[in-house]
């Protein structure tokens, strides 16, 4: 019988080197983009692991829905905080995002010219199972938060506004909504609960990290407009990408452009050809960072560029995650934030169900044969129990197969 979800108030730790594997796996099987990402993490951490449970697992996407950045890696980050303390919130961005960082990395210096020759049938099959993995996700979560007609209700409304909107914006907004109507709603069927109590010593480190997070961000643009500094610039560019952008990796591909291309550092050829290997490989999409400054030198500087320019896109996620769950922690025990939250975690189904349609869905089902290996995969997940890095397996080999046959 598995374990029972953790108590908040007395977490259960694993190692730091058992975070690590677990987070090293979902990294070099998680493709199909940050709502994939989501789901690989509910079947990991809430299904097979139980290291957290339905609603916890609701809090934390819907939380890092409200932060700037990639908020699928927050959501590991955060987990691996949860687990681990520090080294293993450390652990769980090294295992889940080094893979697709070290093979852009490789990529940018020519070493592997695998980008173009990877089958784009066997791309298309693990796009296809994606599509399984976030339709798993959806229905799971909708039986666990989307529990009356009034939650169906909202998460029907949360999908077709982002599905018409179709902004990083309006799904802050839907958001925002959300927790607003969750609070006139739910308010008077919401039980308070116990506050877990928050060490003073927490709460003063976690100001530090806001404060720093802050700090960084008016800073860098000061020292980098007066510095000739190639390395101070390329900080402050890759900071301010990962501190200011909502909606993850798609949307921060306009402002990376707008950056490094017109002054020369990357042309834009390299970039869209990074781009294209980008989508070929697991794990989060902000890796092209690691691309973008492995491109920008050559030789060992080439390393350490890419380096900066993955530490410094990825450590704004780090700050906010470190500087806001203390806090978040005694906030959700609270009657008002929880009746919000119900409000929230009905929307993020609603974002999710949009996500399964767009880009999920469009970017995976043209035919009948892709619709009938989605369905496998699907049954696959949940009715014969597969473990998901065996279903990705089989379905990048499937769509490779049908490829072939076509």
């Amino acid at each position: 019988m598995p374990p029972a979800p953790n108590d908040p108030e007395h977490p259960q730790r694993s190692s730091v080197w058992a975070i690590f594997m677990v987070f090293l796996r979902l990294g070099l099987t998680s493709f199909g983009g940050p709502v994939a990402h989501l789901g690989y993490f509910r079947e990991e951490f809430v299904n097979r692991r139980r290291w957290l449970d339905e609603g916890r697992y609701a809090d934390l996407v819907a939380l890092c829905q409200f932060l700037p950045g990639p908020a699928s890696s927050q959501v590991g980050i955060a987990i691996g905080l949860m687990r681990g303390g520090y080294g293993g919130s450390l652990a769980a961005w090294a295992g889940f995002t080094l893979p697709s960082a070290i093979a852009l990395t490789l990529f940018a210096l020519g070493i592997a010219g695998w980008g173009d020759a990877v089958p784009g049938g066997l791309l298309h099959g693990l796009k296809i199972v994606a599509v399984a993995v976030v339709a798993q996700a959806v229905w799971g979560m909708a039986r666990n938060l989307c529990t009356d007609g009034t939650r169906i209700t909202i998460a029907l409304i949360a999908a077709c506004a982002v599905l018409l909107l179709a902004n990083a914006w309006a799904q802050l907004c839907v958001i925002a909504l959300a927790g607003l109507s969750g609070l006139m709603l739910f308010r008077s069927s919401i039980t308070q609960s116990p506050a877990i109590s928050t060490a003073p010593s927490r709460r003063l480190t976690a100001s530090f990290f806001l404060m720093t997070f802050f700090a960084l961000l008016i800073a860098l643009p000061t020292l980098a407009a007066t510095s000739s500094s190639q390395w101070l610039a390329l900080l402050d560019t890759f900071y301010r990408a990962g501190a200011l952008v909502f909606g993850g990796g798609h949307v921060v591909l306009p402002l990376l452009q707008a950056e490094v291309v017109p002054n020369g550092w990357v042309s834009n050829d390299t970039f869209l050809a990074g781009y294209g290997a980008a989508q070929a490989v697991p794990g989060p999409l902000f890796t092209f960072s690691a691309f973008l400054g492995a491109s920008m030198n050559d030789g060992a500087a080439s390393l350490v560029s890419a380096g900066l320019s993955l530490t410094a896109v990825f450590a704004p996620s780090f700050l906010l995650v470190f500087g806001v769950m203390p806090f978040w922690d005694r906030l959700r025990t609270n009657s008002r934030v929880q009746a919000a939250l119900a409000g929230v975690n009905a929307a993020v189904v609603g974002l999710l169900l949009a996500a399964l349609y767009d880009p999920v869905w469009t970017s995976a089902i043209f035919g009948p044969a892709d619709f009938t290996l989605a369905l496998i995969a699907l049954v696959a997940l949940m009715v014969w129990k597969l473990p998901p890095w065996l279903v990705v397996l089989a379905g990048g080999i499937a769509g490779r197969a049908l490829d072939a046959l076509i």
